[in-house]
């Protein structure tokens, strides 16, 4: 019904039988297929033909490009050449066609995409509308007053339509003032609409939870945001005063009563010209009474006197600064004036006989003020210096008043219960949370990883004690010595740590000043008590003999004398063997025995197998001997008893000079 439509519309009575083609360009397969209909009859398929003498359908080229750019032209000739009619409809037609959305054709119009939005958060982040505004306050119980204005400012924020009142803090209004009502959307009226910036002008009454506020001017950015959006501001009024703040700017009214005592020269001659004395209270006489310091201060040009505390830290009293605030004081009162309420009311002239001058107070003497007899015992320089001009007295000397201290108790440490190192035990006196001993630091530093050991035996009177060993070491950076015994085999004592680090104190030393071992102490044949047993020094290491030769000064001649004498027996030559078959060594006898031993007691070791070979990797120049690093490598990989006795005497005899041992020796032990 479309195309009918169509069809009839695109005739007029001016050309029968023709069809006015579409405006504008292009034209379409359906152009080129079939011709025009005769008149009357419905463009449907059957009603009309193709031209069969038309061989051309190409279309006409409506891209072109100029000067680099694609350029969309209007096609004069449709598909065949055919020359398209141009402007052939009528307005009424382009206007229908224009209106009609060819759904049928095209299906629905995909919609327009919408304008950028911007969120009014983000449009009218932090605008926002100032207003000067006040309001009338009914003021009921007070004779002064019976009104007052106070002013606010009006805050409208655009972003979000929200509005505040804020009132300026006034310094001693006495008003709770600031934040009147906080930012929110406040109601206009009870139909629930709420105040927008179009109902805020100058020269208004807007009423806010019951409250008329009067709004007489506004900033210039308030101004010319409501002049951009087309509203025409009100003239600015004039802000409002409270007249009871006005009334208190007004200078009062003073009454000056005449004296014949110049009161103006005296202010004029001594102003700000104090006299200080330095005063006790002594009130130790009474229970729990204490003496306190007080500073007196006199003013020439009133003649009034002020009293103030001497505070000093951590006295357990609330820091008042002032015992008497500054008045004239009474000296002596008229007979009749005893029972004068002076707590209710002020005393006058009247009432006093004579009142405290500056020559009242004098250093030395007591002055009683207010019932409390205070002892001047000093004063500052320019006291001194007025008391020479204006009275004579030229001697005005400080008096001690301080109290002599109690001799210090002598702090003793209590008897040593025996727990832990004396240093130690004595930080719990010290203080009430115990700290540990200070370290001597550098010693530390110097002597770290410096440890001297020592060989020694157990002198006891049990036969079994007999044939034990220890070693003794001491460690240089802390002054402290651990014991050690290598666990022998079938001994039937069991071997390992038998003293742990800790200082060790010399027999017959006293408790509170004890005298622990040190590195002199330790020489060969030196006897060492630790806890009731005694030892004896036998033979030390290497490090020892060359610590004590760099260190000869701390060590006594017995000392060294015993040190000397143990390396001579040490370095002693052999005597050379002639005959060597027929001659018997006693140090390879011994050597030989000690072979026997270990084969017996290692017999079934696993090791025994292929020790040889692996010392015969590390010797590639067949001496015979290894470094004494490869050496011990060996044997911890071959899981060899290094530790134990027999085989330590055996690495001994066996080693040749300080860095190489024979193995030779060493093998024959794990040998059958």
């Amino acid at each position: 019904m479309e195309r009918r439509e169509a069809s009839e519309r695109s005739s007029s009575p001016g050309q029968p039988g023709r069809t006015k083609p579409f405006q504008g360009g292009g034209g379409g397969v359906a152009d080129a297929m079939m011709s025009n209909p005769e008149h009357g009859l419905p463009f449907l398929p059957g009603t009309s033909f193709t031209d069969s003498t038309k061989t051309a359908f190409h279309r006409s080229q409506t891209l072109n490009y100029r000067h680099g750019y694609a350029m969309a032209r209007r096609p004069t000739v449709g598909i065949g050449g055919d020359r398209l009619q141009v402007n052939q409809l009528s307005q009424a037609d382009l206007d229908e066609l224009a209106s009609k959305a060819p759904l049928l054709t095209y299906g629905e119009p995909k919609p327009a995409a919408p304008p950028d939005f911007i969120p009014a958060h983000v449009a009218f982040d932090k605008k926002v509308l100032r207003f000067d505004a006040y309001f009338q306050e009914d003021v009921s119980l007070s004779t002064e007053e019976h009104y007052r204005i106070r002013q606010v400012h009006i805050y409208y924020f655009l972003e979000d339509d929200s509005m505040s009142v804020i009132e300026p803090i006034v310094e001693n209004s006495g008003i709770l003032q600031g934040k009147l009502i906080k930012r929110q959307r406040l109601p206009k009226n009870d139909r629930g609409d709420h105040y927008h910036w179009k109902d805020l002008n100058r020269g208004i009454n807007i009423t806010i939870y019951g409250k008329t506020f009067r709004i007489v001017e506004c900033d210039r950015f308030t101004q010319e945001f409501l002049e951009s959006q087309g509203i025409e501001l009100n003239p600015p009024e004039k802000m409002a005063l409270d007249p009871y703040t006005e009334l208190r700017k007004q200078p009062l009214h003073q009454y000056v009563t005449p004296s014949d005592f110049d009161q103006l020269k005296q202010f004029l001659t001594f102003d700000k010209q104090v006299l200080r004395f330095y005063a006790i209270w002594d009130d130790t006489d009474s229970m729990f009474g204490e003496c306190r310091n007080y500073v007196i201060h006199y003013y020439l040009m009133d003649d009034t006197v002020e009293i103030r505390e001497v505070h000093e830290r951590n006295n357990g009293r609330d820091p008042f600064p002032l015992l008497m605030n500054r008045q004239r004081m009474p000296k002596v009162l008229v007979a009749n004036a005893e029972n004068f309420p002076q707590c209710v009311l002020e005393i006058s002239d009247q009432e006093v006989s004579e009142w405290y001058t500056a020559k009242d107070f004098i250093v030395g003497k007591p002055v009683t003020i207010l019932g409390r007899t205070f002892f001047i015992y000093d004063c500052d320089p320019f006291t001194r210096q007025y008391y020479k001009e204006k009275f004579g007295i030229s001697d005005l000397p400080r008096i001690d008043v301080s109290k002599k201290e109690p001799p210090p108790i002598k702090q003793e440490l209590p008897p040593y219960n025996g727990f832990g190192p004396v240093e130690d035990s004595a930080q719990n006196c010290f203080a009430l949370v115990p700290k540990a001993p200070k370290k001597d630091v550098i010693k530390m530093l110097m002597n770290d990883n410096k440890v001297l050991r020592y060989l020694a035996s157990l002198e006891s009177p049990f036969p079994e004690d007999k044939g034990r060993r220890f070693v003794f070491s001491y460690f240089l950076a802390t002054d402290m010595i651990s014991i050690f015994e290598p666990p022998v085999r079938n001994s039937g004592i069991i071997g390992g740590k038998f003293l742990g680090r800790t200082k060790v104190v010399k027999p017959h030393s006293s408790v509170e000043n004890p005298d622990y071992y040190g590195p002199s102490d330790f020489f060969i044949g030196a006897v060492i008590e630790v806890f009731g047993h005694r030892f004896i020094i036998r033979d030390t290491d290497d490090y020892v003999l060359k610590y004590m030769e760099s260190n000869a000064a701390q060590y006594s001649p017995e000392a060294l004398l015993s040190i000397q004498n143990h390396i001579q027996k040490r370095e002693a030559p052999a005597p050379e063997l002639e005959n060597k078959q027929t001659e018997v060594d006693p140090g390879v006898q011994e050597l030989e025995t000690l072979i026997d031993t270990i084969q017996k007691q290692l017999k079934d070791h696993p090791c025994r197998d292929n020790i040889l070979e692996a010392f015969q990797v590390y010797d590639k120049e067949a001496s015979g001997y290894v470094d004494k690093e490869d050496f011990f490598k060996i044997c911890d990989s071959l899981n060899v008893p290094v530790d134990d006795s027999l085989i330590k005497e055996l690495i001994r005899m066996c080693s040749h000079g300080e860095d190489k041992i024979s193995y030779y020796n060493f093998v024959r032990a794990f040998s059958n």
